[in-house]
């Protein structure tokens, strides 16, 4: 065993080395296209019917989950594309237009052929240092996930006007590793300026 303990610990160290830091925020801007892309996805199939020239209100008070403010806004883009004319409040309105979110965040899932990362123990130090993964294979997806619903009343007198069901949006970011170094990777995210995602090859070697 003894002789493959040295080349084990040159490819751990060499994949140690290969990593790079691609965001200062907490939040990376792809997982941000994932979770707006799911968004859209989902405000673009909720279906409403309204009268010629209603005024709507949408309520967003009970309406939840990461990045919210963005997945108001794109529902309130939909109302419009619907025809509504969007009221500044309920007094204004004819129609108001409660939404909800079942979802609005990220799974993250990842299939491994190799050794996962670990902690080593320090003897009389106290602390530990990582020893890096080592992926013969590996299969990482990162997926953003929306599911939105409404429910139109009547601004007055709380009448029930119409509703649709839940209504679901994914986008997904995949990832493949062979050997330790060749990388290569897939998405369904939409940008509408090219230079705004980070470059991805299809093909690459750390």
């Amino acid at each position: 065993m003894r002789k493959f303990v040295l080349p084990i610990l040159l490819l751990a160290s060499l994949a140690a080395c290969s990593g790079a830091r691609q965001s200062q925020p907490a939040r990376t801007a792809t997982e941000q296209l994932l979770i707006s892309n799911a968004a859209d996805r989902a405000a673009e199939r909720l279906v409403l019917e309204f009268q010629p020239g209603a005024k709507v209100f949408v309520d967003a008070a009970n309406f939840d989950g990461v990045d919210s403010k963005y997945a108001i806004a794109a529902i309130r883009e939909r109302m419009l594309k619907l025809g509504a004319h969007l009221a500044a409040s309920r007094d204004d309105a004819d129609t108001v237009v409660e939404i909800r979110a079942g979802a609005l965040s990220m799974d993250d899932g990842h299939t491994l052929v190799g050794i996962p990362a670990f902690d080593i123990p320090i003897p009389l130090a106290g602390s530990s240092v990582k020893f890096p993964e080592i992926a013969l294979f590996k299969r990482a997806r990162r997926q953003g996930v929306a599911q939105f619903a409404a429910t139109g009343y009547d601004a007055k007198t709380g009448a029930y006007r119409g509703s649709t069901g839940p209504q679901s949006g994914v986008a997904n970011e995949l990832e493949w590793t062979l050997m330790l170094f060749v990388t290569w990777s897939r998405s369904d995210v939409e940008v509408t300026d090219d230079s705004a995602l980070i470059e991805r090859p299809e093909l690459s070697v750390r």
